[in-house]
C-alpha cells in the first residue's frame, strides 16, 4: 500500500525572485519566492539553499548544484537535463513535468518528494536514499539506482527499460505496472519485489531458466 507523501508547504502568494539567481554562490539562500521563465547557465556552487519555493520554465543548463538543499519546493514545467545535483538533500517537494535526462542525483536524500510525469533517461540516483518517495508517469530507460536504499518508495505506470537496480533491495516494491524489457538487478536483491507475469521472461536469466 503506497503511503501518502507530505505535500510542499508554500505560501499561496509568493514575490518573484528570478533575477536573483543568475549568478549563485556557495551557502547562498533563497526562501519565499518564485522564479519563472528564465534560463540559468555556467553555475557552480555547492550548499545552495532553497526554501519554499516555486520554479516554473526554468532551464539550468552547463551547471554543477552540488549539496543542495530543497525544503517545500516545487519544480513546474523545468528543464535540468544533465545538471549535477549529487549529494542533495531534498524534503517536500514536487517535480512536474520536469526533463531530467542525465541529471546526477547520486548520493542524494529524498523525503516525502514526488516525481510526476517526468522525462529522467539515463539520470543517476546512485547510491541515492529514498523515503516515502513516488514516480508516477515517468521515463526512466537507463535510470541507475545502483545500490539505492529504499524505504516506502513506488513506481507507477513508469518506463524502466534497461534501468540499473542493482544493489538495491527491491522487497516489497511493486513493478507490475511499469514497462520494461531489461532490467539490470542481482537475483538476491529480487526477493519481495511485485511483477507481472509478463515480467517473467525478463528475469528467467537471471534463474538460468529457458523459457519456450
Amino acid at each position: 500500500m503506497k503511503s501518502k507523501i507530505e505535500i510542499p508547504k508554500i505560501p499561496l502568494s509568493l514575490p518573484i525572485l528570478s533575477q536573483q539567481v543568475f549568478s549563485l554562490k556557495s551557502k547562498d539562500e533563497f526562501s519565499m519566492g518564485t522564479i519563472d521563465d528564465i534560463t540559468i547557465d555556467n553555475q557552480k556552487a555547492s550548499k545552495v539553499s532553497f526554501e519554499k519555493m516555486v520554479f516554473k520554465n526554468v532551464t539550468i543548463m552547463e551547471s554543477a548544484l552540488t549539496e543542495t538543499e530543497l525544503t517545500d519546493v516545487i519544480f513546474d514545467k523545468c528543464d535540468f537535463s544533465n545538471i549535477d545535483f549529487s549529494g542533495s538533500f531534498i524534503h517536500r517537494a514536487e517535480f512536474r513535468n520536469c526533463k531530467l535526462i542525465g541529471t546526477d542525483f547520486s548520493r542524494s536524500r529524498f523525503q516525502n518528494v514526488s516525481f510526476l510525469s517526468c522525462l529522467g533517461d539515463y539520470s543517476m540516483f546512485r547510491f541515492a536514499k529514498f523515503k516515502q518517495v513516488g514516480f508516477e508517469d515517468c521515463s526512466l530507460i537507463s535510470a541507475d539506482f545502483y545500490q539505492s536504499t529504499f524505504q516506502k518508495i513506488w513506481f507507477t505506470v513508469c518506463n524502466m527499460d534497461q534501468a540499473v537496480l542493482s544493489g538495491s533491495k527491491l522487497e516489497g516494491i511493486d513493478l507490475s505496472d511499469c514497462e520494461f524489457e531489461k532490467l539490470y538487478v542481482e537475483i538476491e536483491d529480487l526477493n519481495g519485489c511485485i511483477i507481472s507475469s509478463h515480467h517473467a521472461s525478463s528475469f528467467a536469466g537471471l534463474l538460468g531458466l529457458v523459457i519456450k
